[in-house]
């Protein structure tokens, strides 16, 4: 691990991921990056973390890969080679999106400020994204001559509509507080970033509480939802729900019905 993320896995069984680079404005430095894979890997093992949440320290959530530890920032120079560029973005920040997008547990990112480029995606690929009035989410691919990595020419669309991706995209467009929300880039906004991270630990603490495992499978089903056709999905749901049936959570939770009471799910 490093000093740059903080990993705390509390007693509602919620994993904070907590970006602690505040004199960079919570830019990825290659150890950030890769000290956040292995960390969300480890969520995906580790049987007690039933939820993940990821916040920054300071006034910035993520200002994107840090330009200095890329390997773009060495373009045009002598010795430089074009495919280091593919290799590390397949090994670096696209395994990133990647670990998040799939993980079988529910997602949270509370965007306490500033989020630029792969900063915004590592947002967007959790499954809920709380912001405050003054968070922004920007993009400045095209200021730098570069192409949209991280992930964003697959998530943006899905979230926005092409049309707006292309604006975000091509144009720099960015989107702030409610805006984000009315767009489809967040779940809610709340009143200042104090109130992100409250809420954003309300709400992983309640998905904790929750039947992950089938929290989990009908995740699966709803990001693949735009990759298949209404044949497969319907395929996935009938072999998914069988794997629900053999969690202890349903029955669990048809007990409680029947109680009328409250389930105590395990996630198991």
């Amino acid at each position: 691990m490093t000093t740059q993320l903080r990993v705390e896995v509390g007693d509602d069984h919620v994993a904070v991921l907590t970006l602690d680079r505040p004199e960079a404005k919570n830019a990825l430095s290659i150890e950030m990056r890769d000290a956040l894979v292995a960390a969300v890997r480890d969520c995906r093992a580790d049987a007690d973390v039933r939820a993940v949440l990821i916040t920054g320290v300071g006034d910035a959530f993520c200002a994107g890969m840090d330009l200095g530890a890329s390997t773009v920032s060495r373009a045009g120079g002598e010795g430089f080679e074009t495919r280091s560029t593919s290799e590390a973005l397949r090994v670096g920040v696209q395994s990133l999106i990647r670990e998040l997008w799939e993980l079988d547990k529910p997602t949270v990112a509370a965007v306490n400020g500033v989020a630029v480029g792969p900063g915004a995606h590592l947002a967007l690929a959790c499954d809920f994204v709380v912001v405050h009035e003054r968070t922004r989410f920007l993009w400045s691919f095209a200021k730098w001559g570069l192409v949209v990595d991280a992930g964003g020419a697959y998530l943006l669309p899905r979230l926005v509509g092409l049309p707006r991706a292309k604006a975000m995209v091509l144009l720099g467009e960015g989107a702030a507080g409610q805006e984000a929300v009315d767009m489809g880039l967040a779940y809610r906004c709340v009143a200042n970033a104090d109130a992100v991270w409250t809420d954003g630990r309300a709400l992983a603490a309640r998905l904790a509480a929750g039947p992950t495992r089938s929290l989990g499978l009908s995740k699966q089903l709803l990001n693949r939802s735009f990759d298949t056709d209404l044949a497969t999905s319907l395929e996935l749901e009938a072999a998914y729900q069988s794997l629900a049936t053999t969690s202890g959570d349903l029955a669990e939770g048809m007990a409680a019905f029947k109680e009328k009471r409250d389930p105590r799910f395990t996630g198991r």
